[in-house]
């Protein structure tokens, strides 16, 4: 992979003729149409990478009412909040240090977020992830850790899947409009043996988010986000030779997606790359619908009719 261009993770992905590695008028936070006033959004990992660099900032320019920011790191959420109040005074915050595994601790914290505003969030965006188990000497995946390895489960899988079911159970009815959305990743549907416990469980987290859509997909917007490739302390050192995507691209097309699920709620259950051009992706939506396109699927011809003979 030596040889490999720099932009090959945005080009060797590309769907739509326009692409993107930072943020553009259409997924502007700042644009009107993007507005999240009223709203009160929850983001896990919102103390670093992807999180505090991206979504956060991004919410607080698109003007939300509330900010739940969840890590395990109070000090570093702290930061995360003074730079919100920062782009917007206005915005009311509440900072919960939690295991997005432990169950009891998730409930509470939907009990805090009832206490604080009155209500329930509209908006959960499961940013929180970790990759463990990598293999930096190569795709020796025998040798990982089984309790490493199974980290990433407990995380990316079980986290997902707590966070979802107190967050749906919060609304006032299952038919309550909201939105979810999954920071997802390239890994879930290509092979990369260096981070294969991080790429199964991911697409595992892909995978419920479909579930989810078929199960609730009548009013529970759920789409998952590929953010491109982005710099943060999880990036394997094997990919600092490409170029990098900026986290507020990510956060941007968030806010898009939040804003408004009548103009997004056609990828609900689907993936999509922040690399896209999100204009692009909303002039064929018939055909991705139609299709089916833009999620996981079993490749092959099926059916008992083909082998029926006239």
């Amino acid at each position: 992979m030596a040889d490999l261009a720099s932009d090959y993770f945005v080009t060797s992905l590309q769907y739509t003729k326009k692409t993107y590695q930072d943020v553009y008028p259409v997924i502007d936070p700042t644009n009107p149409s993007n507005s999240l006033a009223g709203r009160i959004a929850i983001i896990t990992g919102a103390s670093r990478g992807i999180g505090a660099r991206g979504i956060v900032p991004s919410f607080a320019r698109a003007g939300v009412h509330g900010l739940v920011l969840v890590a395990r790191d109070e000090a570093k959420l702290k930061e995360a909040e003074h730079e919100v109040l920062a782009i917007n005074p206005k915005i009311e915050t509440l900072l919960v240090a939690l295991d997005v595994t432990n169950e009891a601790a998730v409930g509470q914290l939907f009990d805090k977020i009832q206490a604080r505003f009155g209500r329930h969030a509209d908006i959960l965006v499961s940013n929180a992830a970790i990759s463990a188990a990598t293999n930096e000497g190569g795709p020796t995946l025998h040798e990982a850790p089984v309790d490493e390895w199974w980290k990433n489960f407990e995380v990316n899988v079980k986290g997902f899947f707590v966070f979802t079911k107190y967050f749906i159970s919060a609304l006032p009815s299952p038919t309550t409009p909201a939105t979810i959305i999954n920071i997802s990743t390239s890994g879930a549907w290509l092979v990369y043996p260096l981070a294969a416990a991080y790429s199964v469980s991911k697409l595992a987290s892909q995978q419920y988010c479909t579930m989810l859509h078929a199960a609730y997909g009548g009013t529970l917007n759920v789409v998952s986000i590929h953010p491109g490739l982005v710099e943060t302390d999880m990036t394997h050192p094997f990919f600092r030779k490409f170029d990098f995507d900026t986290p507020t691209l990510t956060g941007g097309l968030c806010t898009w997606v939040a804003a408004d699920a009548e103009r997004s709620g056609f990828l609900s259950g689907r993936v999509i790359s922040a690399n896209w051009d999100i204009e692009e992706l909303v002039a064929r939506k018939s055909d991705i619908v139609a299709k089916n396109e833009l999620t996981m699927d079993l490749v092959g011809t099926f059916g008992k009719e083909q082998f029926e003979t006239a």
